[in-house]
């Protein structure tokens, strides 16, 4: 995992990523933009979960947390799709 860029990106970020859609039911993993501020802990990083809705510009995800389900709001730009959750 990224703990900073190299100097040419740093600041930056990706626009396609930023407007990025889900629907509830997408499975997604947590893969934190680091030109953009997380709110939450760097141990989410990495975590996989399901999108359950979308309230303003942040998207419901619920991921398992040592077999109990957690809720976080967070940004599009923090998330990646996974095409195939029962591979990993």
């Amino acid at each position: 995992m990224l703990r900073n860029k190299n100097s040419r990106t740093r600041g930056k970020f990706s626009f396609t990523r930023f407007f990025q859609k889900y629907q509830p039911g997408d499975y997604v993993a947590v893969a934190r933009e680091l030109s953009i501020p997380f709110q939450y802990s760097h141990r989410l990083n990495g975590r996989t979960g399901k999108v359950i809705e979308k309230r303003g510009s942040c998207y419901y995800v619920e991921i398992a947390d040592l077999g109990k389900k957690k809720r976080y709001s967070l940004p599009a730009i923090h998330l990646k799709k996974i095409t195939n959750p029962e591979a990993k």
